[in-house]
């Protein structure tokens, strides 16, 4: 039991979600709406530990008028509980979940759950945090649905796990390059193309200047 899970990202037309320098302002304002109403649909949002330090998201529905809409819960895989004391993923605007290993230092996890009575810390692994047993943990507390805000390297790992139901993707017309900028997908890889993970495209469309790719992810 997992809840279905929508990967969502941005990404220039060669595959770039930021630069070497961490510069991601890749999307146009209609896309920013387009992810937040999505945000409002989901039950929970989950980033890495990466995404957190390098962009300090607050993953709300900040960017359009929500009405009565609650801000769904907040999601972080840490394993080493990295997570910055003064994050805006840490205030009172939702609830979040940080995920952590056994390789945490008991310091900043208690730092954590002093932050306040919406911040909750939760062990899910030994070495790093094991994405079945976060799943697993966030099915048993409801949530049904998931957006996957990245970065990369959560990207790959949640995808070769199987975990991810939808990749959405927002295709802006511009090119980064560098070797050294992060794709949609970085981790590992796979060694072959044969192993790579196999999408079925379900739906596209023009939206502002950029353009829409929603996937099926073929288990």
């Amino acid at each position: 039991m997992k809840p279905y899970v929508i990967l969502n990202s941005a990404m220039t037309l060669d595959g770039k979600i930021a630069t070497r320098t961490g510069s991601s302002e890749i999307s146009g304002q209609d896309d920013l709406e387009r992810v937040h109403n999505l945000r409002k649909e989901l039950d929970a949002i989950m980033v890495g530990i990466n995404t957190v330090l390098e962009d300090d998201p607050r993953l709300t529905v900040h960017k359009i008028h929500s009405g009565e809409s609650k801000n769904p819960l907040r999601v972080v895989a840490d394993s080493k509980a990295r997570t910055p004391l003064n994050s805006r993923i840490l205030n009172q605007e939702a609830n979040t979940l940080i995920f952590i290993s056994q390789k945490a230092p008991q310091e900043k996890i208690r730092a954590l759950k002093d932050k306040g009575e919406n911040i909750e810390v939760i062990l899910a692994g030994r070495d790093k945090v094991d994405l079945n047993i976060l799943m697993d943990e966030l099915a048993q507390r409801g949530v049904r649905s998931l957006l996957l805000e990245g970065g990369s390297t959560l990207n790959f790992s949640m995808l070769q796990e199987g975990l991810v139901d939808e990749v959405r993707v927002c295709v802006a017309p511009m090119i980064a390059g560098g070797v050294q900028a992060k794709t949609l997908a970085d981790g590992k890889g796979v060694d072959y193309m044969e192993d790579s993970i196999k999408l079925e495209l379900k739906k596209s469309y023009k939206l502002g200047k950029d353009f829409i790719l929603e996937y099926k992810v073929l288990q």
